[in-house]
């Protein structure tokens, strides 16, 4: 994992859920590997390809880990993972973005809910999960070269 990935906030300094926080908005508490996590949803958004149909990418496989799912997705040749690396940001797994759905129920942080947007879980050689904002709609059923949006995010670690 990158350094920025492993960056610590005190959690006496983290605050509200839906108020500001290192760029964007404080979303979800939640644990990961271990450890408690914030997951902060920046306004960068865009959209392209998961990657190419047919392609397994290893590692990008995991249900909780946007990041380990990003790295693999890169080191593959994933112009959308590079891109949200290169941010410092990460493509959301699908927990973290049934975590965004439920912070957007709430209130706390608005998404698009007119078109999906791509998860880094890979489903198979063929397929990726996308999510639909609208009503938290999970799909496993689609495409890895069609265009979809990518709302990254950041997650640091709570101490």
């Amino acid at each position: 994992m990158t350094q920025a990935n492993q960056q610590v906030i005190a959690a006496t300094d983290l605050p509200a859920l839906g108020q500001p926080l290192l760029g964007g908005i404080f979303a979800a508490r939640y644990w990961l590997n271990g450890q408690e996590r914030a997951l902060i949803l920046p306004t960068d958004e865009f959209e392209g390809a998961w990657g190419e149909r047919g392609a397994e990418i290893p590692g990008a496989n995991s249900y909780s880990d946007g990041y380990a799912n990003t790295v693999a997705m890169a080191e593959a040749g994933s112009e959308i993972a590079k891109k949200a690396l290169a941010l410092d940001l990460h493509i959301p797994s699908c927990l973290e973005g049934q975590l965004l759905m439920a912070a957007k129920a709430e209130g706390l942080v608005t998404l698009r809910h007119d078109r999906f947007h791509w998860l880094s879980t890979q489903y198979s050689a063929n397929l990726a999960y996308t999510m639909g904002f609208e009503g938290g709609w999970l799909y496993n059923g689609t495409g890895k070269s069609l265009k979809r949006l990518v709302r990254p995010v950041r997650s640091r670690i709570i101490q």
